[in-house]
């Protein structure tokens, strides 16, 4: 999804691509944004951009003993044709775990954390391996909630997201604007949704719903502050879990967290915890103290 040619012009002021080949076939790419800040040179996963780094094309008869090898050639390959930089600060896609090759690159690696849920499985078995109190929240919730899919309300969810980050004393780095960017890029090649949980015609939550041709997910989400409690929350992703799978998708990513409370939500639903590389590096004086004074 984030890989799209489309989302990066939403999300960019510039990007360029790394093309990794054996023979005529494509082996690899790695998309990455081109920029400069204060004379400093920078790879970063864009805004608003859970996700970027290489996407390896594996044959469809490699033998899967062969795959690492040709993930790591591959990937070598890509992290060569990248432009020098003196700032590093990019999340990978879950899965890839070639760290050597980075860390060879003098890259420091952090991990962060995702919950993907497996949408082979049918539905009353993913309703059934929630926790208890989730499942309590959907029931409940079905007599006095409705869902409805209305892109209109995107400025409401910024609100409510402004403030939600607020209470965490956390200032929200993108505009409204920047938002509806996405949002417009979105609904411009039919991968998103926004689901508006209403009681009494009064909101109390919304996700953002985004896909690809097998992934699925929650882009983005709050609930109303005046909400009485998490049930609305709960059945709005339950929703949305349920309308990946008819959609097609196989896999459905929460986009983790590692806040404690929301993480311990993401959990309730019985995803698979899987963790993401996150590339850094820091040789400019300006940045480095920049991000002491922000500390």
């Amino acid at each position: 999804m984030f890989l799209q040619h489309w989302w990066l012009y939403a999300v960019c002021k510039d990007w360029d691509v790394a093309i990794a080949k054996k023979g005529d076939n494509v082996t690899g790419v790695w998309p990455y944004p081109i920029e400069h800040k204060i004379n400093v040179s920078m790879i970063r996963t864009p805004m608003l951009t859970p996700y970027l780094g290489p996407h390896v094309f594996y044959p469809a008869d490699m033998k899967e003993s062969n795959a690492d090898s040709f993930e790591h050639d591959t990937i070598s390959e890509l992290i060569a044709q990248l432009p020098a930089a003196k700032m590093w600060h990019l999340a990978l896609q879950p899965g890839l775990k070639q760290a050597g090759i980075f860390k060879n690159y003098g890259l420091e690696i952090d991990a962060k954390q995702t919950f993907l849920i497996d949408l082979l499985q049918s539905e009353a078995t993913l309703l059934s391996n929630m926790k208890e109190n989730m499942r309590r929240n959907i029931k409940a919730a079905e007599n006095e909630i409705s869902i409805s899919d209305s892109t209109d309300q995107l400025a409401t969810l910024y609100e409510y997201h402004k403030r939600t980050l607020e209470n965490k004393k956390i200032m929200q780095p993108y505009s409204l604007a920047d938002m509806k960017g996405i949002m417009d890029a979105c609904v411009a090649h039919n991968a998103c949704s926004l689901f508006v949980a209403k009681k009494n015609e009064a909101i109390q939550a919304i996700v953002w719903n985004v896909w690809d041709k097998t992934h699925s997910y929650y882009f983005m989400g709050a609930q109303n502050p005046a909400a009485e409690n998490y049930k609305a929350m709960t059945a709005l992703l339950w929703h949305t879990i349920k309308k990946s799978k008819e959609r097609g998708n196989t896999i459905f990513d929460l986009e983790g967290s590692m806040d404690v409370g929301v993480e311990r939500f993401f959990r309730g639903f019985a995803g698979k915890r899987e963790l993401y590389l996150v590339l850094k590096k820091n040789e400019s004086l300006i940045w480095k103290l920049k991000e002491k004074i922000l500390k």
